[in-house]
C-alpha cells in the first residue's frame, strides 16, 4: 500500500519517527490546549452552525426535523461515490473519473464521500466532469512536490509535525475559491450531499462533515471552515500539523484537534452502526461506488532490521488490512440490503519509494492504471477481490469474502 504526505498520505517512515520522537521527547510538546472532558466533547458545536457534523460510530438519528443530511432521491436509482484515502495513489481516481467522463457512463451521484486524499478530489468529483481537466492538473502536474515544506523546528521533535503545512493549506485555497463553495451549496440544495471524514485526535473518533450543509448556511466563516475540513482530513498525523477547529460548549470555548480521516477508516460508506445491522429492506434502492487508492495485492519488498523501516513496513500493513476489512464488512451488509456494489482498486504492483513520495511517475502511472481499467471495462467488481500475484503462490486465485 503506497501512501505518501497529502495527495500524499501516510508518509510511513517519517510516521516511525514521529512515534520515537513522541516516546522519548513526551515532554517536549505544544503549548497547552484548555483541558475539556469527554462528556464537554461530545456536546461541542461549532458557533453558527447545526447538524453538519455526526460521528460515524453514532447511532442516533439526526436531531433536526429537516435533515440536511438525506439526500433527495428522484426517479432513477441514487448512486453514492465513495473515494478512499492513498496518498499520491488519488491519481488512480482521477483516472478512473476521467475515462468515466469520456465513456459518458459517469453517474451523476447523489452522494459523494472522501477520506484523506479522497477528500481533496471530493468536491470536483461532486460537481461533475467539467472539474476533470482542474483535478489532472492537481494531480499529474509537479504541484505535489511543493507540498513537502519541511518544519526545520527539530524536524517535527519539537513541534506537532515534521512539515509546515503551509504549501497544502495554500493548495486547497487556491482550488477550493467562492465560486467552488458556491456551486457545492447550489447542488446541496438541489438534494445532493458531499461528506468528508476527518479523526478527532482527543476523542479517537471518526467524524463526519456534511460540506453541502456548511456550504449553504451562507456565512461568511463558511469558506474557511470548509477549507480547515478538508485540509485536516489530508493531514497525517505528524507529518502534517493537526487542524484546530474551534468549538463551544456550556458557553466555553475549546479547541479540538482534527487530522487525516484515515486514521479511523480508509474509505467512508454509511454509518457503522447500520454496517452491522441485521437485514434491512433495500432491493435496488441504492449503488455503491468504492475506488481504493491503493493496491490491496501483498506487496513484496526486502524489509530493513532496524526499528524505523520495521514500524513504516507494519503501519502500511494495517492500513492494507484496514481497508480489506472495511471492504468484507460493506460488501457483506449489501448482500443482506441488496444494494448494488461495484469496488475499484489499483492492484498491480507499481514501484514506489518512500525517499520520493510525490514521485510523478507513480502518479502518472496509478492514473493510467485507473483510466485504462475504466475504458477496457474491468474496473469494478461486484465482490473484494484479494488476488495473490504470481510470484508469491504460482497463481492468479483470487480470495474474497464471498
Amino acid at each position: 500500500m503506497h501512501r505518501g504526505p497529502l495527495f500524499v498520505g501516510a508518509w510511513s517512515s517519517l510516521m516511525g519517527l514521529c512515534v520515537l520522537a513522541l516516546v522519548f521527547l513526551g515532554g517536549c510538546a505544544a503549548p497547552a490546549r484548555p483541558t475539556y472532558s469527554s462528556s464537554e466533547a461530545s456536546r461541542a458545536q461549532i458557533p453558527g452552525f447545526e447538524n453538519i457534523r455526526a460521528h460515524a460510530d453514532d447511532p442516533r438519528p439526526p436531531k433536526s426535523v429537516y435533515d440536511p443530511w438525506r439526500p433527495i432521491i428522484g426517479k432513477d436509482k441514487p448512486a453514492m461515490l465513495a473515494i478512499s484515502g492513498g496518498g499520491a495513489g488519488g491519481a488512480f481516481t482521477v483516472g478512473v473519473l476521467s475515462a468515466w467522463s469520456e465513456l459518458g457512463t459517469r453517474p451523476r451521484f447523489q452522494v459523494v464521500t472522501g477520506v484523506s486524499t479522497g477528500a481533496l478530489i471530493a468536491p470536483f468529483a461532486f460537481l461533475g466532469t467539467q472539474y476533470d481537466k482542474r483535478l489532472r492538473s492537481l494531480y499529474l502536474s509537479d504541484q505535489p512536490r511543493r507540498l513537502v515544506d519541511l518544519n526545520w523546528r527539530g524536524l517535527g521533535v519539537f513541534s506537532s509535525s515534521l512539515l509546515q503545512g503551509n504549501a497544502l493549506r495554500e493548495m486547497v485555497e487556491d482550488n477550493i475559491t467562492p465560486e467552488i463553495l458556491d456551486q457545492i451549496a447550489r447542488e446541496h440544495r438541489a438534494g445532493r450531499r458531499l461528506l468528508v471524514m476527518t479523526t478527532n485526535l482527543d476523542t479517537q473518533r471518526a467524524v463526519v462533515w456534511n460540506i453541502g450543509a456548511i456550504a449553504s448556511s451562507e456565512r461568511v466563516d463558511a469558506l474557511p471552515l470548509v477549507r480547515q475540513l478538508l485540509i485536516a482530513s489530508a493531514s497525517v498525523p505528524g507529518i502534517f500539523p493537526p487542524v484546530s477547529i474551534n468549538t463551544v460548549v456550556d458557553g466555553r470555548l475549546i479547541e479540538e484537534l482534527h487530522s487525516d480521516g484515515g486514521s479511523s477508516a480508509q474509505f467512508f460508506t454509511l454509518p457503522e452502526h447500520l454496517i452491522v445491522a441485521p437485514s434491512r429492506t433495500g432491493e435496488g434502492k441504492l449503488h455503491i461506488y468504492v475506488i481504493i487508492n491503493n493496491a490491496l495485492i501483498p506487496e513484496f519488498s526486502m524489509t530493513a532490521s532496524k526499528a524505523l523501516p520495521i514500524m513504516a513496513r507494519a503501519y502500511a500493513i494495517l492500513l492494507k488490512s484496514q481497508t480489506k476489512q472495511g471492504l468484507i464488512a460493506l460488501y457483506n451488509f449489501t448482500q443482506r440490503s441488496g444494494i448494488d456494489l461495484d469496488i475499484a482498486s489499483i492492484d498491480e504492483q507499481v514501484p514506489y519509494s518512500m525517499a520520493d513520495p510525490l514521485n510523478s511517475v507513480y502518479m502518472r502511472t496509478v492514473y493510467r492504471i485507473g483510466y485504462r481499467k475504466a475504458f477496457g471495462d474491468h474496473l469494478w467488481t461486484q465482490y473484494p477481490q484479494f488476488t495473490i500475484p504470481n510470484e508469491f503462490s504460482g497463481a492468479t486465485k483470487v480470495s474474497s469474502s464471498r
